[in-house]
């Protein structure tokens, strides 16, 4: 029989017609039909799979699901349909495979009708039960292998994470400088740092001298702050915005006298730590400041030949550091490191300001030569541009 495509559009809506008051026989003859004439499409293909669905058919469906997939590979009935009729046979490995592409693959939901957007979520019901049921078997099979808490597979179980999408994947992306083949470290492990013992053991005396300055309100400036000489550049909000503020006693690379001589012990303990020494642009020790209800936008650092480290001074509740896809909470006198062109946020949700030491390292990966070269380099650039760097930790 002849059917012409304006034909053919007529009887598909008549068969999605029936489809929708259960008369699964009229809907197939109709789809039949059309596709008989060679009119058949995806779309027809997809009727067709519906109705021999609700007729129990289930060798029909999978042949007519099938044509559709040939003709429109993300379908996404067609691919929740072919995931059902999987995960009804027992095979749930293939069934999880088709319901994460189908939602991997499909339009947004704003997009889609309600009852597809039910069923995509369905979908991702499914996705969520056969990985935790993943999970469980993956994890307990590795359990009996000797997989541990221990420091020793903690990257391992890092790997893990990512296989199981629990986590993302983040390199470094440094803005400024890259310096290559150095390892992709989130937080470094804090006992490869012995020396950091002298800084925490000083967290009273650092912090009586923060408290200090503390009640000068106009000693902390805004951490991002704008250069008549450079565009404008918003920073998520945060440029000249005093939420997130900054007191130096060092900065780019000079000390700040003023500021030093009011916290003679931090400046002490400073003296000690390896700091990352280059004219005109490190290191930078300050006290950070977050005011309460602040927060600090995704970002990344300059160079990935510094390490920053943060010794908590002022932590309230609800504060926390993101660096890549690993989030730590603060704790007042206990130091940590990690590398800044990772990219990092952080926030307080406390109603009180939360107070850090930070300052910058040199990566202990770097041989001594190295790092004279890396500031050397520097100052060449500078002494080129005949410029001081506008530069900002």
């Amino acid at each position: 029989m002849i059917v012409s495509p304006s034909d053919a559009r007529a009887l598909a809506m008549s068969g999605m017609e029936a489809l929708r008051i259960g008369d699964g026989r009229k809907a197939r003859d109709t789809f039949e039909r059309i596709i008989a004439s060679g009119q058949g499409d995806a779309f027809s293909y997809v009727g067709l799979a519906y109705a021999c669905r609700s007729l129990n058919d289930s060798a029909a469906t999978v042949i007519a699901v099938d044509k559709a997939l040939a003709l429109e590979p993300r379908n996404t009935r067609a691919l929740i349909l072919k995931a059902d009729h999987l995960a009804e046979a027992g095979d749930a490995r293939a069934a999880s495979s088709f319901y994460t592409f189908a939602v991997q693959t499909a339009p947004p939901a704003t997009q889609l009708p309600p009852d597809l957007r039910d069923a995509l979520a369905r979908a991702q019901a499914m996705c969520q039960s056969y990985a935790g049921e993943f999970e469980t078997l993956l994890r307990g099979k590795l359990v009996r292998e000797g997989l541990s808490k221990e420091r020793s597979a903690a990257r391992f179980r890092q790997s893990l994470d990512i296989l199981l999408g629990k986590k993302k994947i983040y390199f470094q992306q440094p803005h400024t400088y890259f310096f290559p083949e150095l390892p992709q470290i989130q937080f470094y492990e804090r006992e490869d740092f012995p020396w950091l013992d002298k800084v925490e053991a000083a967290t009273d005396d650092i912090r009586r001298e923060l408290l200090a300055v503390l009640k000068d309100q106009s000693a902390f400036e805004p951490y991002i702050q704008s250069d008549p000489k450079r565009p404008r550049k918003e920073q998520d909000g945060m440029q000249d915005n005093p939420d997130w503020g900054a007191f130096y006693l060092w900065k780019d690379g000079e000390m700040v006298s003023e500021n030093a001589r009011r916290c003679p012990r931090t400046m002490e303990i400073m003296a000690e730590a390896p700091l990352a020494r280059v004219k005109n642009r490190s290191p930078s020790v300050l006290f950070s400041l977050l005011r309460p209800g602040a927060r600090i936008p995704p970002h990344s650092g300059l160079v990935n030949t510094r390490l920053i480290c943060h010794l908590p001074l002022i932590v309230p509740p609800h504060c926390a550091l993101r660096v890549g896809n690993d989030v730590r909470v603060p704790v007042e006198g206990k130091a940590w490191l990690f590398d800044d062109t990772v990219e990092h946020e952080a926030w307080n949700q406390s109603e009180k300001p939360r107070v850090i030491l930070l300052f910058e390292i040199w990566r202990p990966e770097l041989t001594e030569q190295e790092r004279s070269l890396v500031a050397a380099m520097f100052e060449a650039i500078d002494s080129y541009s005949g410029q001081k760097p506008v530069w900002s930790i």
